[in-house]
């Protein structure tokens, strides 16, 4: 057989030549122009106020857990949230605030007590990720519990990107429950601020709402992306 892979084949040829085309006269057309500086000026907020009450509807909307909470009450609502969800396997990722931490130990030391502090199957437990957690472990996980990078008002978006109190990206994927603390301050107006604000470097998780998805026939199911539940706790 001889001859190019365009002769030999019709639809390669014109696919290859015509994308050379299009390319040569862009080329042409663009030859010597100066380079230009595109301004972007995307839209802003210079006005935070309600930001917290928006955010707090805007999560709500995806069919979140929400509490908005003062800054003296946020230990109580994470015992309360762990108390009500009673998850057996809790992972706490490191760097979690120590007030937090230890509401999460008051809350799971206290169902442990209860079941007899015994291990077992049922027995309430903290899960670290170190060493490494495998993707099995993070299934028999029930819940995880983190921090955030910012929330973003307009969109009800929630962004972590590892930091402290994060953990990795796969710890808030695959358990089923997420309970996410989100302070005053991290919560920005719109996408623009918070793309000015996070570290393109960074492996950047941005969650609205609970995982869901819909089918060709609009049925919704839940959980297939990441946790079915989300449980939002917003600090003043």
């Amino acid at each position: 057989m001889s001859g190019t892979a365009a002769e030999r084949d019709p639809r390669v040829g014109v696919s290859a030549s015509g994308r050379e085309q299009i390319l040569s006269r862009i080329r042409a057309a663009v030859a010597g122009a100066p380079d230009v500086e595109i301004t972007r000026a995307y839209r802003t907020s210079s006005d935070p106020a309600g930001a917290v009450e928006l955010f707090a509807e805007r999560v709500a909307d995806y069919r979140a857990v929400v509490h908005v909470v003062e800054a003296g009450e946020v230990a109580g609502a994470i015992a309360a949230a762990l108390e009500r969800r009673a998850p057996a396997r809790l992972v706490v990722p490191d760097g979690l605030p120590e007030e937090w931490a230890r509401a999460v130990r008051s809350a799971v030391g206290a169902r442990a007590a209860d079941a007899g502090a015994e291990p077992g199957p049922g027995a309430a437990a903290i899960v670290r990720d170190e060493p490494v957690l495998s993707a099995a472990e993070l299934d028999a996980a029930d819940g995880v519990i983190t921090g955030c990078a910012l929330g973003i008002a307009e969109t009800g978006t929630i962004v972590l990107d590892a930091g402290p109190g994060q953990g990795r990206r796969a710890l808030t994927l695959v358990p089923d429950y997420h309970l996410c603390v989100v302070r005053a301050d991290q919560i920005v107006a719109g996408v623009p601020e918070a793309v000015g604000r996070l570290d393109p470097a960074r492996p950047l998780t941005w969650i609205s709402g609970p995982s869901a998805t819909s089918d060709i026939e609009l049925n919704r199911v839940e959980g297939v992306h990441g946790p079915r539940t989300l449980e939002v706790v917003i600090v003043r």
